[in-house]
């Protein structure tokens, strides 16, 4: 049985990755960081929550990356974690850059002193093209980072190339473009639209907010885009690919599109505000998946409409529950039992790296 572990295992792409892996027939562990507020309203929504093993550990701390690669002794790793909100890593550039960044090589170090026979995925972003001239990105398109979350991501993707022809680590990187799904955060664009849309449609709410509605993005679903990183690593080579649908679509189009689902028009609701505006925008986004397509087979089959339906749907469920007298999914999960933890103390007997369960 392969064994894996997921850095950001509690997000969105850690969520529909252990899902996908699972049935596979990996083991799967997951690393995730201590809060007062537990968060693993995903891994309970996808029902993967008591079938993966967790691991705490901090990204910051390489003595914990360590840890939790002696612990789950993986046959692969998916580096998912991030500080991946843009806009807010101008408010936290220096902590954005050390988590999305610095803990990259901090991990790599980890794994090379451990086992560098490891196979290694680093999850970049379609966000280190920048405000760029081309009207299709590929993986040989110039990179020119926006924001200190895009300059920190470069640093990862180009840190974990210098490893791999360093080290002969297999090491790759995979440039997502934007993917969401119903299991998005509120803090992105996307379910902010759907969220406020199914509340407008539900006389919760009389407006929503937002920023530059003329920016351009490439939009697919997450959970297809996990089969894609997936495959990266069951290559003959490392290799980087551009993982993306080919198509983009503006804010605008993205709001009418959920505002039609529930029968109302946008332009009587939506505002927008220049706090929401970027200090620097990246008007365009648009990959080109074709390299992926022909070496991984692997190709998009969600559209747009359908995502942006997908999305809609679930959030006007979830809000009719609420209204039902329901908890919302992250109000409801309980904290996992000390005994489900993987640590130094935890029944796991460690010895020379090495841990039994």
């Amino acid at each position: 049985m392969k064994k894996v572990l997921i850095t950001g295992v509690t997000g969105q792409d850690g969520a529909y990755l252990s899902q996908l892996l699972l049935k596979k027939g990996y083991k799967v562990f997951g690393t995730f960081r201590r809060v007062s507020t537990p968060n693993f309203w995903r891994l309970q929504t996808l029902d993967v929550f008591n079938k993966i093993h967790l691991i705490p550990a901090d990204l910051l701390d390489m003595g914990s990356l360590l840890e939790a690669i002696k612990v789950s002794d993986p046959d692969e790793i998916y580096n998912l974690a991030a500080s991946s909100y843009v806009g807010t890593s101008f408010e936290e550039a220096v902590g954005n850059s050390e988590i999305t960044g610095l803990a990259v090589t901090k991990f790599l170090e980890a794994l090379r002193n451990h086992n560098p026979n490891i196979k290694f995925y680093q999850a970049s972003s379609s966000e280190m093209y920048g405000d760029n001239k081309f009207k299709v990105q590929n993986e040989n398109t110039p990179f020119c980072p926006s924001s200190p979350y895009a300059a920190a991501k470069l640093y990862a993707h180009s840190i974990t190339s210098i490893y791999k022809k360093s080290y002969d680590i297999f090491a790759c990187c995979g440039i997502l473009f934007n993917h969401e799904s119903p299991l998005r955060g509120m803090e992105f664009v996307s379910r902010k639209i759907t969220n406020g849309v199914a509340e407008i449609s539900l006389g919760l709410k009389k407006e929503l907010v937002l920023g530059n509605l003329k920016a351009e993005r490439d939009w697919g679903f997450a959970g297809e885009f996990m089969s894609a990183i997936h495959l990266m690593l069951q290559q003959d080579k490392p290799n980087d690919y551009v993982i993306s649908t080919g198509v983009a679509h503006s804010v605008s189009d993205f709001v009418k599109e959920a505002f039609d689902i529930v029968g109302l028009n946008w332009k009587k609701y939506v505002k927008t505000d220049p706090k929401f505006f970027r200090p620097l925008e990246v008007r365009h986004l648009r990959g080109d998946s074709r390299k992926a397509i022909k070496e991984l087979k692997w190709k998009p089959k969600v559209s747009f409409k359908k995502l942006v339906k997908m999305m809609v749907d679930e959030d006007v469920r979830r809000w009719k529950a609420f209204l039902d007298g329901k908890a919302f999914p992250w109000d409801a999960p309980l904290y996992p039992s000390e005994s489900r933890l993987i640590t130094r103390l935890s029944k796991g007997k460690i010895r020379k790296g090495k841990t039994k369960f």
